[in-house]
């Protein structure tokens, strides 16, 4: 399998654990806000492509010094391969967090039913009504999203969800829609926009902290567990 990126340390994005970061490449949405724009077209070769073998032998050398590995994107389960990369990061002892965007349900079962899987990151884009515009996907079906959202809810994983918010793209109504949409105990987390430069779209901002922290606090009648990310 070919990855689009290696991150050998990183603190963020595995909660609780030293982790290394591999990106894949190639994503089914478009949200216009995407940090990782250049990951995005799918069947390409990565701009900066790393090799599977590369990534392995780099976690044998780190064996009892990083806990585990967080797979992202791109959408990680456009990747048939990503099953049996996982039992191979799994045999060297690693922990692996997927990041997903929770459209390829039967492939997130499958991996949770065999156990693969410690933690999973499911991104909620917007309320149902706002979902396909935030996704740049007109028409899009929510059914598969609303499936991996039951999936996880089920609480056979380890899971978080978590909604990047940006001023253009989410209104106060709309964080009472994901609020009624995914009510319960369940780790939830609002996210700040940053601009990565190799956004789809420009003109996109940020709200300040005392906005997301109204919108964080919009949320909690719902979600009780609401937080801002770094908190």
């Amino acid at each position: 399998m070919l990855f689009a990126g290696l991150q050998k340390l990183t603190l963020l994005d595995y909660p609780g654990h030293t982790a290394c970061t591999v990106f894949t490449q190639g994503c089914d949405f478009r949200c216009p806000f995407c940090h990782n724009a250049s990951l995005l077209e799918t069947g390409v070769t990565p701009e900066y492509p790393v090799d599977e073998s590369e990534i392995l032998a780099f976690l044998k050398k780190r064996r009892g010094t990083l806990d585990g590995v967080a797979i992202t994107g791109g959408e990680p389960l456009l990747h048939p391969e990503l099953r049996d990369f996982i039992l191979r990061v799994r045999e060297l002892g690693f922990q692996v967090k997927l990041d997903t965007n929770g459209n390829h349900p039967a492939y997130l079962r499958g991996l949770v039913n065999e156990g693969l899987l410690d933690m999973v990151a499911m991104d909620i884009k917007n309320c149902p009504e706002h979902y396909a515009r935030t996704i740049g996907v007109p028409g899009f079906d929510l059914g598969p999203i609303r499936e991996s959202i039951a999936l996880l809810q089920e609480g056979r994983v380890p899971f978080e969800f978590r909604t990047t918010v940006v001023r253009e793209l989410h209104s106060p109504e709309d964080m009472r829609g994901i609020g009624d949409w995914l009510r319960g105990d369940w780790p939830y987390f609002l996210q700040t926009y940053v601009d990565s430069g190799h956004v789809l779209r420009g003109g996109l901002s940020a709200l300040t902290e005392e906005e997301m922290a109204k919108y964080r606090d919009i949320l909690l009648p719902y979600l009780p567990n609401a937080r801002l990310r770094g908190e």
